[in-house]
């Protein structure tokens, strides 16, 4: 289960490649730093070439794609190879064409009403986003009295310093990570430096 694949990675690194050759290097540079795991953003036009060269050159990382807004973007990015959908916000088109295809989909949440459409759809793992403008965890455990079943991946201003308080929290199932492999990181070849972060992040 989709759930149960992230809560084991506990940390999902949030990617955005502008260049699909880059995509196999730091696929790399996670695989070695200890962290298989991968949300491709589709921010760019590089996103789906690159879930497709990830996923061929390992075969064993678990790759979803992120900020996907439209159903041809599911399409394009589960015809690439992806695992898993992630949206911004509770987008229902998106989302419900998902379910209907039996696509694993994580929905953005910020608010009451966007988990209970999600809960109305059937889902239980969910988005919180963004995770610091929206109150941390103070918010999430304000949100989370009535529903004490979800679990969330927190994605949004968490970083190093604030990465172990969120993990610590029994509602959180994973944190997605920009600050691994920043779009600057990766377009300057920096991958023995997202190895390094990768590996203590992971520690």
């Amino acid at each position: 289960m989709l759930k149960d694949l992230i809560w084991k990675a506990g940390l999902i690194p949030v990617v955005v490649l502008e260049d699909a050759d880059d995509a196999e290097p730091l696929a790399g540079a996670l695989c070695r730093g200890g962290l298989p795991y991968a949300e491709v953003t589709f921010r760019t036009d590089a996103a789906a070439e690159s879930i497709r060269r990830i996923t061929r050159a390992y075969p064993d990382m678990i790759v979803g794609a992120g900020t996907v807004m439209t159903t041809d973007q599911v399409r394009e990015a589960v015809d690439a190879g992806a695992q898993f959908i992630v949206t911004p916000g509770l987008n229902e088109p998106v989302m419900n064409y998902c379910i209907e295809e039996g696509i694993p989909v994580v929905p953005g949440v910020m608010d009451t009403y966007a988990i209970e459409k999600a809960i109305a759809a059937g889902l239980d793992l969910l988005k919180f986003f963004p995770a610091e403008a929206a109150g941390g965890l103070k918010m999430l455990k304000a949100l989370s009295g009535p529903y004490p079943k979800l679990r969330y991946m927190a994605t949004g201003g968490i970083n190093e310093s604030n990465l172990g308080d969120y993990l610590s929290d029994p509602r959180i199932a994973a944190v997605g990570g920009s600050w691994l492999c920043s779009a600057e990181m990766v377009r300057e070849g920096r991958f023995d430096e997202i190895e390094e972060k990768t590996r203590r992040a992971a520690e």
